[in-house]
């Protein structure tokens, strides 16, 4: 699978189109359906930034952050940004950027929250895609007949057959879009849908890495997304019971 397509003379870097593709479509879905919900479209702007900048600095820093021995080994790691970004972070970085810009424009981060969720994973499930095209976060070598095998790409072995799991990944992630949006369609308790994702997106990251061949970091015989995966499960399952209770 090839990362970098030419087209004459111009060549399509698949992994960066992808996900410009993700962030479009989750910000026009969310726009579409905040008219349905009496949501501001320019506060989801601001959110969209709030993303793209927790994307590019939490992933960042929770890469250093599980990579420590590794930089310690050879410090040009830090400089190399080419590759190692840990989507956890992101994702935990662009919701914590986006709580303080409601925060000070005087909306409701549990209503944009809820909003904004839905299309956050179909997003995902976009940008695993690209993960496919270039290779990154590739599954462990198989001798099943659903497997992929490179034979170009700068992150994954090449000539082995491995499991997809960017692919499954995605389809994962494009199943729980479809449940959010379904769920929120229903839900009248303001907070759940988030909270939904939380669960649902940590137990699948959990399954997912477990298959998983690339380095993310390990404390004891689990990967930090799985840590990570635990925490938000539980988080979710909280805030679900807690949202629950409230009266509307």
């Amino acid at each position: 699978m090839l990362n970098n397509i030419t087209i004459g003379p111009i060549t399509i870097h698949m992994y960066g189109l992808m996900f410009g593709i993700a962030y479009l479509c989750a910000y026009f879905v969310s726009c579409k359906r905040a008219k349905k919900y009496g949501l501001n479209e320019d506060i989801l702007w601001g959110i969209l930034i709030c993303a793209i900048l927790g994307t590019l600095i939490g992933s960042r820093l929770l890469f250093y952050l599980v990579s420590i021995p590794q930089i310690i080994k050879n410090p040009s790691i830090i400089w190399n940004f080419r590759n190692g970004y840990v989507v956890y972070g992101g994702i935990m970085c662009g919701v914590l950027l986006g709580y303080f810009y409601c925060k000070k424009k005087g909306a409701s981060f549990l209503n944009y929250f809820d909003l904004v969720m839905p299309s956050v994973s179909l997003a995902q499930g976009i940008g695993r895609i690209g993960c496919f095209f270039a290779g990154c976060c590739y599954g462990r070598e198989t001798d099943s007949w659903f497997h992929i095998i490179y034979t170009h790409s700068e992150y994954a072995p090449n000539h082995v057959p491995l499991i997809p799991t960017q692919l499954i990944s995605s389809a994962g992630n494009f199943i729980i879009a479809a449940l959010l949006f379904w769920y929120a369609s229903k839900s009248k308790k303001t907070g759940t849908v988030g909270a939904l994702y939380m669960i649902l997106y940590s137990i699948g990251r959990f399954i997912i890495e477990m298959f998983r061949n690339d380095y993310r970091g390990t404390w004891g015989m689990l990967s930090t997304s799985q840590i990570i995966s635990i925490g938000i499960t539980a988080a979710g399952i909280f805030f679900m019971f807690l949202f629950y209770k409230k009266e509307n």
